[in-house]
């Protein structure tokens, strides 16, 4: 239930034409405290309900619980979340023996292009595909919760 992943920024839509699958996600948070998460997610015709703890020092894993929601409780459940609610698409790239996930945002975070790709271990070596631009692990203005607070729209850098 550790999860270890990396995030970076995408520096064109060239991974588009590479995506096995694209879905559609909304999500917000009952708590967004640093400490802890609580999300609700809502992607095509799944729900759940995911517990993230604090970050490693290093920003690349952190304890995860998740577990699948009826649609209808999560809807509910999105009424009682955090302003701030984050609408994106996701696509699926696979590269090597990895797969990337790459979140296209819209609404208050729209123009932000970001890949993740979860690994088995903080030393695991990947395929970085040639779309792939500046690692942002670790950078707290780029975790959903707090993308959900403070939005792109709002960075000034």
């Amino acid at each position: 239930m550790i999860e270890i992943e990396r995030k970076f920024l995408v520096r064109s839509e060239k991974f588009k034409a590479e995506a096995f699958k694209k879905s559609d996600i909304k999500q917000g948070y009952l708590n967004s405290h640093p400490e802890r998460t609580t999300r609700i997610r809502i992607q095509d015709e799944h729900a759940f309900i995911t517990i993230k703890g604090k970050s490693s020092e290093s920003g690349l894993s952190r304890f995860e619980w998740e577990k699948e929601i009826p649609n209808v409780e999560a809807l509910e459940l999105l009424k009682l979340c955090e302003p701030g609610v984050i609408e994106k698409f996701r696509y699926l790239v696979k590269a090597g023996e990895f797969t990337f996930e790459i979140d296209e945002f819209f609404g208050d975070n729209s123009g932000l292009v970001m890949a993740e790709i979860e690994l088995k271990s903080e030393e695991d070596n990947f395929t970085k595909p040639d779309w792939l631009g500046e690692e942002v692990t670790g950078d707290k203005r780029y975790y959903n919760s707090q993308l959900s607070k403070n939005p792109f729209k709002n960075w000034t850098n």
